[in-house]
């Protein structure tokens, strides 16, 4: 069983729906009305910290879950957790100064490398050692 795994995941997407949630707030406190998804620099870097989070997931989701699988549970929850801490770093960086988001998207970009060379690299080797 991942349950480890499970539970980075599950604060994965309460992280996203925590960003999302911050946008409808951003929304109503810089008057940034629907369908638009410009007009005010505060709400627009909101609005871009919860659009990156989501261009993430699909690289970080499935890279988490064949960690998991190829390599081990608790690391892979491990390096996943700490994806999950380079977004927080990343959201409270950014939400103050564009020039503030890298260290938090270094941290989570190179969370998502390792495990997706780990995942990888755990299929290749399985396919190849059997």
């Amino acid at each position: 069983m991942y349950h480890y795994t499970a539970i980075v995941t599950c604060l994965a997407v309460a992280f996203y729906f925590f960003t999302s949630t911050q946008v409808a707030r951003a929304r109503v406190a810089y008057g940034v009305k629907l369908p638009a998804i410009s007009g005010h620099p505060d709400f627009e870097r909101i609005f871009r910290i919860q659009m990156n989070t989501l261009e993430w997931m699909p690289i970080f989701l499935p890279s988490l879950w064949l960690f998991a699988i190829y390599i081990g549970d608790a690391t892979a929850a491990a390096i996943g957790a700490l994806w999950v801490i380079g977004r927080i770093v990343y959201f409270t960086g950014y939400r103050e100064a564009v020039a503030k988001r890298s260290r938090g998207f270094a941290v989570q970009a190179t969370a998502c490398i390792v495990l997706w060379v780990g995942a990888i690299g755990g299929a290749v080797w399985r396919l190849v050692h059997g």
